[in-house]
């Protein structure tokens, strides 16, 4: 192919941490964000509105207004299910109350 890169410019890419598919890398490094929050407070539950955690909170809330549009890859909806990630606040909020 004429614009395939060679196997030995792909690994001097590699050596200097070139990111390829840069989306994919930012998505992943939210979603690792995420966890480590879930980690130290209990839950993924993000707002938008934390003032400490604003960009984090957006990112969680743009993945919910993703699902709903039904635009969110199966991977992804695995990823975040498996860190309980809550897709519909209101509900969940209201769950929550009524189980009390």
């Amino acid at each position: 192919k004429k614009n395939a890169l060679s196997s030995n410019h792909m690994q001097q890419l590699n050596s200097i941490g070139f990111i390829f598919y840069p989306l994919e890398h930012a998505w992943n490094k939210y979603f690792d964000q995420v966890c480590v929050f879930s980690a130290q407070n209990g839950h993924c539950n993000i707002s938008r509105y934390d003032a400490g955690n604003k960009t984090l909170g957006q990112w969680v809330n743009q993945q919910r207004v993703v699902y709903k549009k039904n635009a969110l890859s199966s991977d992804r909806i695995q990823q975040l299910n498996s860190i309980d990630f809550i897709w519909d606040v209101p509900d969940h909020s209201w769950m929550e109350n009524f189980n009390l």
